[in-house]
């Protein structure tokens, strides 16, 4: 299992994918947005999500789990 983590602490825009659906090594899966700035935040491999533990609009702080692959 996989986990893909905040790279930074900022406001969840956008979640791209949802559970069971399959992503790629270097897809985008999340963008967040701090300093008025949007950061995407990229699968590191490839895998099914098995779970995602945030909603558009959420705070996240740097290295929370945003969600898990398998």
């Amino acid at each position: 299992m996989s986990k893909i983590t905040a790279n930074m602490a900022g406001s969840v825009w956008k979640v791209l994918v949802a559970v069971g659906e399959e992503v790629k090594d270097g897809q985008d899966v999340v963008i967040l947005e701090s300093m008025k700035m949007e950061i995407p935040i990229a699968a590191e491999k490839d895998g099914v999500v098995k779970s995602v533990n945030i909603h558009e609009g959420e705070f996240v702080n740097e290295q929370d789990v945003l969600m898990e692959l398998e």
